[in-house]
Parts: structure tokens; C-alpha cells; sequence
């Protein structure tokens, strides 16, 4: 059934501008969460392979920092293009690996080639600054350049986005890249590599290599004094991992990490517009996002029409195999997510939450949760302390603004906060106590390729997308002079 998707999607390494075989011939299966079957068996990188992509991207990366900026944009406007133009088949292709419904896979490929549209625009707009220093009379001049080889490590829930939201950047910024996707999604980003060669991306300058060997290959990587930047999304616990290893070489990081988003209705909401963003910010992906809404705060006055609205909205989501029509709710990536929800939600429930529906894992095969939504939920629920990564609505209610403000903050997490009132006033002077990077204020939605995306405490170092996403990949060099 996959034969007609998968004809054209390449399985092995891609290094220097060329498809290899692992050096040992290792290889792993992909498994559709929906069937459990198989989909593909894709080369597994060994060390060897890790250093072979990292020399290809050493080798290019002074001809690529030397083209003109106009010349990168080129290219990148080029492959927004190219990926626009076979959407649907990238679309298929994420939801195969994934299980996203292919209405969430359709709007991650626009997001995903918005980010090279964007970095087109932003590769000319490297601007430097010239001043006198006051003291010495002498000239600053301050020009930023490319940092190095960066090593990319990507996450399994947005198999596209996340790559091209650190791809776009790098290349803008002139540097080359080595990109180390997640293992049950490694198929999207091999597709991609040939719209990027057709697009006119030089051989070395994007090298893709799936691994089992996932510590390994990336700790070698991080030990080779050519790689400059490492940039990884992921959970928490391997983000200090990784920064404990970027520390021997001394290679800037770049962490988007976890998450653990609280979504506060206030009782002067828009009701109607809060379950709308409700839906987005718990919804969008099945909820296996890091920004996705983790704790519901309903002020007590609307807390009975907020949660029976969401309840009414989720038990009419249809499940099913993603890759058909209408469905809105696929299975989630893998056995351990799907195990991790269900043992969230019977944790809740023996602390004395009450279940307004879902709650049940379907039996049969495919890595399926039906949508739920959990009501007095306790504080000492697991689940209000960890990512859920799922369908799962947790709601509790709250008097006062300032304890609702105290009860969001409480977490190491710092990502991203949600919260709905008419009072603009209220919104922003919450907004601003809120200790989250990033807030949706009557949106259920904040990522945006022209936004810095990041967050703050356990949740990361540094911002992706908008000006600031560039600006990692650069070192800023400054020349005293006199004239």
C-alpha cells in the first residue's frame, strides 16, 4: 500500500552530494504507527559515517560562506518552490512516518517551506555596524560570518519543520550543516535532500545521516573541532546531555527543549474564541508538541461551560489511519508515547480526576488514544508536572489572577503560556509575569518563521526563526581600525 508513496524516497545516507550505504550496513526498519507494519528500512550512520559527512561539510564550507548573499537566498526561494510544488507528497510522507492526520501534515509542509522563504529574505539582511570608539578615536567595525559546520538534531513530531527551521538559518548564514533526524522519521528529510540539490544546494553543504546510534554518532561529531554549532530539539533530560558534550569543545548551543504550557481562561474570555484556541494549542499534532497547551486554568465563574464546549469539541474528533480523508486524530508516534499517555491519564484518575471523555486506549493495531479531557485534576498528578505529548486536556480551576500567575510559573519549564480575556490591560500586565519566551495572547498558536521561537529556565538556550534564528549560526567579528 506504501509502494506509489515511497517510490521515489531514498533509504541510505546522504553525504557530499551522494547516496551511500552505512560503512558497516546497518539498517533499521521505519513502522507506520497506524498498522504497526513496516514502511522502510533506511541506512543506521556509524561513527565513521558521522566524520565522512562532517569532512563533506568542512569541504564545502568555504565555498558555500563565499557566495554572495543573493546567491544563498536564490537558492533557499528556490527550494520553498520545489517543496511547495510537491506538497501533497511530502504531506503523505510525513503522516506515513508520523501518523499526523493529514490535515496537521498539510499545514507542517507550509510551515516547514516558509522557512526557507523567510531565510531567502534574511540572507541579505547580515548587517554589520561601524562606529568610533570614544576613547581611542578608532574605528569599530562589526561584521557577523559564518560560525562553521553546524550539527542538526531533530525530533520525530514535526519531521520537516524541525529540520528546515534549522536548515533554513545555517545555510542562510552561510554555514554547511550535518543533520542527525529522529529515528522514526528519518524518510522526510531524505526526500527532501533531492529538491535541495535540484534547487542548487552545492554537494556537502547538507548532509543527512539517520542513525540507531544516535549518542554516539552525535558525540563524535560534537568532538571534531570543525563543528562550531550544535542545535537540537528535543526533550530536556537529552538537551543537558548534549550540553554537557557541546562543553568539551566549547560549540555554541542551541537548545529548544521541553515544555509544560499552561492555558489560562479567564472569566471575562471569549468562550467561543478560547476553545477555538484551545483546540489548536492542545490538538495541533495530537498534542506531541512541545508547545502544546499541558494544564488547563479555568477561572470558576466559566469553568463549567469552558470544560462541557472542549469536551463537546474533542469527542468529535474522527480517529483513524491519518492518511485518510476527514480524519483528525491519527496515532501517536510509537508504543512508548502511546504507553506514556494512557499511564498519565490512569495516574490522574486514581488521584481523583474525573474522565468527560476518552480515557481508554482502543484495542487492536496502530499506536492509538482517543482524544480526552480530564477534569479536577489534582496537583500531584503526574501529568501536571511532565508532557503529556498527547490528546490529553487536563483542567483545574483558579480564583485570582495572582494565583493562577503563581500556578503557571511553578514549573522548570518556561516555553510557552496561553491565556484568553477581553481585558487587554489584564493580558498584557499577566503576560509580562508569566516566566515563558513565548505567549499566546487570545491566540492558541505562536509559531511563526518571522517570530523567535524559544523559551526560557529548563526549556532552552537561544531562538529559532525571525532575525535572532540566524544570528545563532553567526560569530560576530570585530576590526579596530584607524584612518
Amino acid at each position: 500500500m506504501y509502494d506509489n508513496l515511497l517510490e521515489k524516497v531514498p533509504t541510505d545516507l546522504w553525504i557530499g552530494g551522494k547516496w551511500r550505504k552505512a560503512s558497516d550496513g546497518q539498517r533499521f526498519d521505519v513502522i507506520d504507527p497506524a498498522t504497526e507494519g513496516v514502511i522502510a528500512s533506511v541506512a543506521s550512520a556509524s561513527v565513521d559515517d558521522a566524520k565522512a559527512a562532517v569532512d563533506a561539510a568542512s569541504d564545502a564550507l568555504a565555498g558555500w560562506g563565499a557566495k554572495k548573499p543573493r546567491e544563498r537566498a536564490e537558492i533557499l526561494r528556490k527550494a520553498f518552490e520545489l517543496i511547495m510544488r510537491d506538497a501533497e507528497r511530502f504531506a503523505k510522507l510525513i503522516t506515513l512516518e508520523n501518523g499526523k492526520a493529514l490535515v496537521d501534515s498539510r499545514a507542517e509542509v507550509a510551515y516547514a517551506a516558509e522557512f526557507f522563504r523567510w531565510y531567502a529574505e534574511e540572507a541579505v539582511r547580515n548587517l554589520g555596524q561601524m562606529s568610533i570608539a570614544p576613547s581611542s578615536g578608532a574605528r569599530i567595525l562589526a561584521q557577523h560570518k559564518p560560525a562553521g559546520v553546524a550539527v542538526l538534531v531533530t525530533p520525530w513530531n514535526f519531521p520537516a519543520a524541525m529540520a528546515t527551521r534549522k536548515i533554513g538559518p545555517a545555510l542562510a548564514a552561510g554555514c554547511t550543516v550535518v543533520l542527525k533526524p529522529a529515528s522514526d522519521t528519518p524518510l522526510t528529510m531524505l526526500a527532501l535532500m533531492p529538491a535541495l540539490e535540484e534547487a542548487g544546494v552545492p554537494p556537502g553543504v547538507c548532509n543527512v545521516i539517520p542513525s540507531r546510534s544516535s549518542g554516539k554518532v552525535v558525540s563524535a561529531m560534537l568532538h571534531d573541532p570543525r563543528v562550531r554549532v550544535v542545535s537540537f530539539t528535543g526533550s530536556t533530560e537529552v538537551g543537558r546531555k548534549l550540553l554537557h558534550e557541546a562543553a568539551d569543545n566549547v560549540v555554541k548551543p542551541a537548545m529548544e527543549l521541553g515544555g509544560n504550557a499552561p492555558f489560562i481562561v479567564f472569566e471575562d474570555a471569549d468562550i467561543d474564541a478560547a476553545i477555538d484556541g484551545a483546540m489548536i494549542a492542545k490538538m495541533r499534532n495530537m498534542g506531541e508538541a512541545c508547545t502544546a497547551a499541558n494544564r488547563f486554568y479555568v477561572q470558576e465563574k466559566v469553568h463549567a461551560e469552558f470544560s462541557k464546549k472542549l469536551t463537546d469539541r474533542m469527542a468529535g474528533l474522527k480517529m483513524g489511519n491519518g492518511l485518510t480523508e476527514g480524519v483528525a486524530l491519527g496515532p501517536l508516534v510509537n508504543k512508548e508515547g502511546r504507553d506514556k499517555v494512557r499511564e498519565l491519564v490512569e495516574d490522574a484518575v486514581k488521584k481523583g480526576a474525573r474522565i468527560l471523555t476518552g480515557g481508554k486506549q482502543p484495542e487492536g493495531k496502530g499506536y492509538f488514544y482517543p482524544a480526552t479531557v480530564l477534569d479536577n485534576v489534582s496537583n500531584d498528578a503526574l501529568m501536571m508536572n511532565d508532557e503529556i505529548f498527547g490528546p490529553v486536556a487536563a483542567i483545574q480551576t483558579f480564583k485570582t489572577e495572582d494565583e493562577v500567575i503563581k500556578r503557571s510559573n511553578d514549573t522548570e519549564y518556561g516555553l510557552v503560556a496561553y491565556l484568553y480575556t477581553k481585558d487587554l490591560t489584564r493580558g498584557m500586565r499577566v503576560s509580562e509575569k508569566l516566566d515563558f519566551g513565548m505567549i499566546g495572547l487570545n491566540r492558541g498558536v505562536v509559531s511563526d518563521p518571522a517570530a523567535p521561537f524559544g523559551g526560557t529556565k529548563q526549556s532552552g538556550i537561544g531562538r529559532e526563526g525571525g532575525h535572532e534564528g540566524m544570528m545563532e549560526f553567526l560569530e560576530t567579528q570585530y576590526i579596530s581600525v584607524s584612518w
